[in-house]
Formats: structure tokens, C-alpha cells, sequence
């Protein structure tokens, strides 16, 4: 069997909507960068593959269509990137993957942002990119107008036609990151005091890039980072999606409901793979799980579901309970295919330390997950290969 990889999702106070008032949460510090750096170092204490951070262009809330009026729920979140950038003196092995958005954010931005968070983390950085199609989102920066992004529209044709735009537009953004990752050959810096000489300008390329949705000239003005190229990863929910990862992403994260669903999506997976004429490393699968771990897990959801007053509705897959039975879910779904798990701690931070002290353990004990970092560059612990350099041979 081989070891599987995990990586934590982490959001605000947790994923319950409620779990804020958990008797351990700490709302008080959740602007603070000892919060965010508290929760990596446990990350890390557990040997974890890496953490992802939620981000968004408006504020959380209980309607997928646009904001609420709810005040009894965490509003407000720090910049997922410069989050991540706080955490790298922090952590020396873990993973550590922001979301940017694709939709209002220039690809441009994003490819430095990231560029530099993996030379800081000495190749640890990922990004993953975000479609944002909801009206409020777009008035924040008044340069397009959006339709009102309800259930209704989203299921007639005119909404499916504004969806896939927005995912041929993640494309593009993309695939400019990853141009502009490539401008700078990595042996580009020449250093040489005596002769004077710090760069060869040869080897900085224009990328040129010229789509329906961005015109980029480049070079960019970071070096090529550690990894050559950062880990890209997507949350997919359906065909479209899929599509998207198979052709933009390194890893996918799944949200099915069972181990014959499981299957079934990866299934999905590599069709969409073949219809997209994908090259290269297949993409790495990791179903998302929302977990309660504990002796206490069952009553504590319940507590914070009668706070919120109802029980939250989840996309992926809610697992109640003890650690031991986590890891004979884990590894029955792995043997379906699956190459890792991407946990969301209902609450934080007592289920991260659930995972990382009760789950792990468990884990190593049957052989399955590993007991010492043994790379430190993201892309090579997951088995993927630094890439060449696309412009290297013009040269």
C-alpha cells in the first residue's frame, strides 16, 4: 500500500459556521498573525503535506447568491497570500497553498505573489486559483457587470454559457501564472561581481501572451521560483471543473460521499483529463472531508448546530467521530484510488490537533502515513517532477 498524503483546509475559526463559540476556539485572535502561525506549526508538528487558506472578494456568508444580515457567524478574513507569506519563517516543511482569485485579480499579481512565497519558503508554496461570478464580488472593483448569480439563472443556458466563461478566463489566468513563472530561466541570475554582470538578459523571455481575456507581455520580474513551478490546485465539483483542473492544476480536490461515488468521480477525473488532451503527471486526486474528531466529537457538532440553528449544509462529505474510525475511512477510500485527503477541521483548533495528534499517530501505526519530512520542496513530496523550463531550449 502506498502512503497517502494529507493536507488540512484551513477557514477562520473552522468550517462549522457556529464553531467560533467552541469552548477552545480563539475569536479574539483570529486577525492576528500568532493565530494563523499557531495553527501551521501544529500543521507541521503532524507532518502534514501541506495547508491550503480559504480567501474570497466578499465577505462569508449563508447564501451562495451574495451577502446576508446574519452577525451571529464569522465575518471578515485576512489576505489568504500575505497570510501565507507570515507563515514561512514559521514552518520549514510544510506546504503552504493561498487562494487567489482568477476572476478580478490580474494574473500578473498573482504569478509574483506566489513566485516570491516560494522563494521564501525555499519551495514550498502552491496557489489555488478561484472563479468569483457573484454580483457583489464584481462591485468591489467596478470594471464589469455581473447578473444576479441565482439558482435559477445558474441552471439555464445563459447562466451555464457566463459559468464557462469564467473557467476559459481561469484558464487563461493560469496559464499566464505559469508563462510568467517560466520568463526567467533558472540560471538567468549570474552574480558575478568582477565582471558586473548580474543577469543575462538572454535568458529573460517575453511570454506574449494574447487571449480573449488578458494580453501579457512579461518577463516577469521575479526570478524563476524554487520549484520552477508551484503546485496549482483546484476544488472540483462537476464537469466543468473538472475540465478546468485537468487542464490548469497539478491536484484536484473531489467532494464525493462514498466510496463507490469516489470512484465514480475519479472516473470523471480522467475522462475529463482525456477530453482536454492533458500531457504530463496525472493529476493528483484528494477528496475533502469536513471532521468532528473525539470521544466528544458528536455532542460538540450538535452543540454548535443547535448555536447556528440548524444543521449546516456541506459540499463534501461529513465525518463524526473517533480518529481510528477516520483512518478506516481513509484508507478504504485510498485503495479506491484516491492519492490523499484534504481535512476541514469543524472547529479550530481543536480538530486540527485531533488530526494531528489522535489521526496521525494512527495512521503511522498501520504503516500509511509517513514519520519524517524527507523533501522539502512541495511538488517532489507529492511525486510530481520539477518541470523545464518552456523557453530554456529558445535560447
Amino acid at each position: 500500500m502506498t502512503a497517502l498524503h494529507l493536507a488540512v483546509a484551513l477557514e477562520g475559526t473552522g468550517w462549522h459556521p457556529a464553531s467560533w463559540r467552541d469552548l477552545l476556539a480563539r475569536p479574539d485572535e483570529l486577525f492576528s498573525a500568532r493565530y494563523w502561525t499557531d495553527l501551521a506549526v501544529e500543521a507541521e508538528r503532524g507532518l502534514l503535506d501541506f495547508v491550503t487558506l480559504e480567501d474570497a472578494f466578499a465577505l462569508q456568508s449563508s447564501r451562495s447568491e451574495g451577502p446576508d444580515d446574519r452577525t451571529d457567524q464569522v465575518r471578515g478574513r485576512l489576505d489568504a497570500v500575505l497570510v501565507a507569506a507570515r507563515l514561512a519563517a514559521a514552518t520549514s516543511h510544510l506546504g503552504l497553498v493561498p487562494t487567489a482569485g482568477t476572476t478580478h485579480t490580474e494574473p500578473f499579481h498573482v504569478a509574483i505573489g506566489i513566485a516570491s512565497l516560494d522563494h521564501a519558503t525555499g519551495g514550498r508554496a502552491g496557489w489555488r486559483p478561484q472563479v468569483s461570478g457573484r454580483r457583489p464580488d464584481a462591485g468591489h472593483f467596478g470594471r464589469r457587470e455581473f447578473p444576479d448569480f441565482t439558482r435559477a439563472f445558474s441552471e439555464a443556458p445563459e447562466g451555464r454559457e457566463f459559468v464557462r466563461e469564467l473557467f476559459d478566463e481561469a484558464n487563461d489566468a493560469v496559464e499566464v501564472v505559469r508563462r510568467l513563472w517560466d520568463s526567467w530561466e533558472d540560471d538567468a541570475e549570474i552574480r558575478d561581481a568582477a565582471t558586473g554582470r548580474f543577469i543575462d538578459r538572454g535568458k529573460l523571455h517575453h511570454i506574449d501572451f494574447e487571449g480573449e481575456h488578458f494580453t501579457v507581455r512579461g518577463p516577469s520580474i521575479t526570478p524563476r521560483p524554487p520549484q520552477g513551478q508551484p503546485l496549482v490546485t483546484a476544488l472540483a465539483h462537476d464537469v466543468l471543473p473538472y475540465e478546468f483542473a485537468a487542464r490548469s492544476a497539478d491536484v484536484v480536490y473531489i467532494t464525493p460521499h462514498s466510496r463507490q461515488e469516489t470512484a465514480e468521480v475519479i472516473a470523471q477525473v480522467r475522462d475529463a483529463e482525456s477530453r482536454v488532451g492533458r500531457t504530463g503527471a496525472p493529476l493528483k486526486v484528494f477528496a475533502d472531508l469536513v471532521v468532528f474528531l473525539g470521544p466528544d466529537a458528536k455532542g460538540r457538532k450538535q452543540i454548535l448546530d443547535e448555536l447556528d440553528g440548524a444543521e449546516p449544509a456541506f459540499d463534501a462529505e461529513v465525518f463524526v467521530g473517533e480518529p481510528r474510525r477516520l483512518a478506516d475511512l481513509l484508507l478504504d477510500r485510498h485503495s479506491a484510488g484516491l492519492d490523499g485527503f484534504r481535512l476541514r477541521p469543524g472547529a479550530l483548533p481543536r480538530d486540527l490537533k485531533a488530526i494531528t495528534r489522535s489521526l496521525v499517530p494512527e495512521l503511522q501505526s498501520r504503516g500509511a502515513f509517513r514519520d519524517r519530512y524527507a523533501e522539502t520542496a512541495l511538488r517532489a513530496r507529492l511525486g510530481l517532477p520539477r518541470p523545464a523550463n518552456r523557453y530554456a531550449t529558445a535560447s
